[in-house]
């Protein structure tokens, strides 16, 4: 009973910490995910392939939850994920293995092609909240992983308030630093709603890269995240943002323009990387 599928990572037009309203969309690189069940083992055992210490408790839970739901609670096994995506950058790395790890799971179980996407990321999402990786539940950034494209999204309501296919290029920039997701200041978060409103109308109304903007200089001042990489994209980025709680910063536009922007962000410590938007979301891999 093996199963293997991916999931891209995303970045942030919506921080869904200030009001539950969240939005992201997906990026070309991806989580691997591996499972392999066995009725006689008695537990999940999880391995990530690029860190032998690393937490495997989300990834371990998505197999439990799905083995609960759509086949067997007794189901035992292991699984393992590799990754392209840096781990506590912003860049959704967590939501994408849970996706990655989810529809390995139904897959072991031969039922990946009867459960819905969306259902499939929302059994990511529990998990997550179960282990603690995260505070809103971060559907906006599972929807956007799962279903690819854009994705608005009221993480209290567990709702897809709109989905949109985006074409961009996009440029990262990812500091040495980490930052985790469920460590950020929610209540410090909060005191920007009213900004974090305007955002999420600006996002429903198709206005993405302005709302990105906006969602990043006030998430910076909110999370102590430094606002000079932002300025240093604009104006030559059509939108530039915090992606989730940090460290990384995303802008999107047209290539030759993100090549310039390449160069100041260049001089910063870390890395950046050159990429796509993606429109399609966690997928089954053949085993």
């Amino acid at each position: 009973m093996d199963g293997r599928a991916e999931a891209p990572a995303a970045g942030t037009v919506l921080n869904a910490l200030a009001t539950g309203r969240g939005s992201a969309f997906a990026i070309d690189l991806t989580v691997t995910a591996e499972v392999s069940l066995d009725p006689d083992a008695e537990s999940v055992t999880g391995t990530v392939a690029e860190d032998a210490d690393a937490d495997t408790a989300l990834i371990e839970r998505c197999v439990e939850l799905a083995c609960e739901e759509y086949g067997d609670p007794a189901l035992g096994g292991t699984v393992e994920t590799e990754s392209e995506i840096p781990m506590a950058s912003g860049l959704k790395s967590s939501s994408a293995a849970a996706n990655a790890t989810v529809l390995a799971t139904l897959s072991a179980l031969g039922v990946a092609d009867d459960v819905t996407l969306e259902d499939a990321a929302l059994l990511g999402v529990r998990a997550a909240r179960e282990t603690g990786v995260t505070v809103t539940g971060a559907f906006d950034d599972a929807s956007a992983s799962m279903l690819g494209g854009l994705t608005v999204t009221d993480n209290t309501e567990d709702a897809l308030l709109a989905r949109d296919d985006v074409d961009w290029d996009v440029l990262v920039w990812t500091p040495p630093e980490r930052a985790y997701s469920a460590d950020a200041d929610a209540d410090r978060c909060a005191r920007i709603a009213p900004v974090a409103e305007l955002v999420a109308e600006l996002a429903l109304a198709g206005r993405y890269e302005l709302a990105m903007t906006v969602n990043g200089f006030a998430f910076c001042a909110a999370l102590d995240q430094p606002t000079a990489p932002a300025v240093d994209a604009l104006p030559l980025a059509d939108g530039v943002s915090l992606s989730g709680t940090g460290p990384s910063h995303v802008a999107v536009g047209p290539e030759d323009a993100l090549k310039e922007v390449r160069e100041l962000w260049n001089e910063r410590p870390g890395t950046t990387l050159l990429t796509t938007t993606r429109t399609t979301g966690g997928r089954v891999l053949t085993t």
